[in-house]
């Protein structure tokens, strides 16, 4: 078992489980967990996935200096829902990133698995964004995102990587039931 792997599995544990409860101290173990598995990831030729790091530490610092600006009362952040036009939007960009990404990658370099790490690293992307905006719909797409991982990475013999996003499924699952019923209230 990699150390490394295991520091930020457990990183990618407090993260998550702070975001699900809608905690701006979420964002700490975010950076160094991104940190980690950059280095991780580019070892194992998933690089798609080791430039999705780079992209989430930078996207980490905004989502914190936004999520700080929208703390509530009990130190928790208020969510919000998208338009469905906007819902639309996303996908359509989701879908034509992933494309486009992932024959990038197979073609111009010796990515390990292009096709299955591409549409992951596009779906991260606006899922975080959505994230970071708030909104409670990036937790369909985390769900995505952690389904898919999971075999990837046991594919990859990244089994500590694999049992942490199937945490991070139950996180995700939790985090949607929770973000909901906030909305709800």
């Amino acid at each position: 078992m990699n150390a490394t792997e295991t520091i930020a599995a457990l990183l990618g544990t407090a993260n998550v489980a702070l975001v699900a409860r809608r905690s701006v101290w979420n964002y700490p173990f975010a950076l160094a967990m991104v940190s980690l598995f950059g280095v991780i990831f580019f070892k194992e030729k998933l690089y798609s996935d080791a430039l999705l790091q780079l992209f989430f530490f930078v996207i980490n610092i905004y989502g914190w200096i936004v999520w700080h600006r929208a703390e509530g009362e009990a130190g928790e952040v208020v969510t919000r829902s998208m338009p469905a036009r906007l819902r639309f939007g996303w996908l359509a960009i989701t879908l034509v990133a992933a494309v486009i990404w992932s024959g990038a990658m197979a073609h111009y370099t010796d990515a390990a698995l292009p096709w299955i790490d591409g549409p992951i690293a596009m779906t991260s992307i606006v899922a975080q964004i959505l994230l970071s905006r708030r909104y409670w719909e990036n937790w369909i797409l985390w769900i995505v995102v952690d389904i898919a991982s999971i075999g990837m990475y046991w594919v990859k013999d990244l089994h500590v990587t694999a049992a942490l996003y199937t945490l991070f499924l139950g996180l995700s699952v939790w985090g949607l039931v929770g973000w909901r019923r906030s909305m709800a209230k």
